[in-house]
């Protein structure tokens, strides 16, 4: 018998394509995820797995489902599943590039022109009743046009934000594992090392994946070297920036802004002292969160399973 888990609360039209392959287990909440406990429980007689970024895959889960096949991760990233187990025990992981790419573009520049031109900080001045005359510097905040831009990982989300930086008449640096000539052809980027991409920029902005070699690339050493005024934006991976160092930068000075759109700890405490700085913006990871690119990561999740239980070959592999 086929079973599917779903860790989640979907639409009905999505479980009635899964219902054609199998018996469906749905969690029925949409934001609480299902409680570890149920999650093992269920799997026990799983074949397919539809997750999100809250549910850990390790060896307890693998261990728990003897019968899994596998598992269809509704994000681009894949930092919550051990890869190396999973090829152990012969399960495809899949995830959902490509559908997402530039909606997280559209978002970055969102939070970047937000954090550039203190949208938030101006909205509670308002609300708070605080406006009741008008300064040549009030609310004075940052150009985006003219500035120059770095952009810390040049995957499809990073050339995709680049484009949407061609009306503004910046300067483009990125930084990369690797170079890539056509982008450089395409999007007139430069390509510099990391601490050129840190000490030129007027807007750094991170878009890469969690890897062993991006965890924790933005610390102490990384924020001293921006400039005293310049705004950092990460929409790649909390962990991919050391919080504590951050917060000490924009307290001492040493940079002007930032803008999250990912944490370490998702949801954030509300006793995170980023939280009481008015310099910084924090957005509940929402950088897919249209309507439709939500509809898109769901169906590819979907025909993932279905590639997987029907012909053996996913849509989406993770190959990593």
């Amino acid at each position: 018998m086929t079973k599917i888990v779903v860790s989640r609360q979907i639409p009905k039209d999505y479980i009635r394509q899964l219902e054609q392959l199998g018996e469906v287990v749905m969690w029925e909440e949409s934001y609480e995820p299902m409680p570890r406990k149920h999650f093992l429980q269920e799997l026990k007689e799983a074949t397919a797995c539809f997750i999100t970024l809250s549910e850990r895959i390790d060896q307890e889960v693998f261990e728990a489902a003897p019968h899994l096949q596998v598992i269809a991760n509704m994000a681009v990233g894949y930092d919550n599943i051990d890869l190396d187990l999973a090829r152990q025990y012969g399960v495809t992981i899949t995830n959902t590039p490509d559908v997402l790419t530039e909606t997280t573009a559209e978002l970055g520049l969102t939070l970047l022109l937000t954090v550039a031109r203190r949208v938030v900080e101006a909205e509670r001045y308002v609300q708070n009743g605080e406006w009741q005359s008008w300064g040549p510097y009030l609310l004075a905040g940052k150009d985006l046009h003219g500035s120059t831009v770095g952009i810390f990982g040049m995957g499809a989300i990073g050339k995709a934000f680049a484009r949407r930086l061609q009306g503004f008449n910046t300067t483009v640096l990125y930084h990369n594992r690797s170079r890539h000539d056509e982008a450089e052809a395409e999007l007139n980027e430069q390509y510099v090392d990391f601490d050129t991409l840190l000490t030129e920029s007027d807007f750094v902005v991170c878009t890469a994946p969690l890897t062993d070699a991006t965890r924790d690339q933005f610390d102490a050493t990384a924020f001293s070297k921006m400039k005293n005024e310049a705004v950092f934006i990460n929409i790649g991976r909390g962990a991919i920036v050391d919080e504590d160092a951050l917060v000490k930068a924009l307290k001492d000075g040493e940079i002007g802004g930032c803008g999250l759109d990912v944490l370490r700890q998702e949801p954030i405490d509300m006793n995170h002292p980023i939280l009481e700085l008015p310099q910084a913006v924090v957005l509940p990871h929402i950088g897919s969160a249209s309507e439709q690119t939500r509809n898109d990561m769901i169906q590819l999740c979907v025909d993932n399973i279905r590639g997987v239980l029907n012909e053996g070959q996913a849509v989406t592999e993770v190959k990593a």
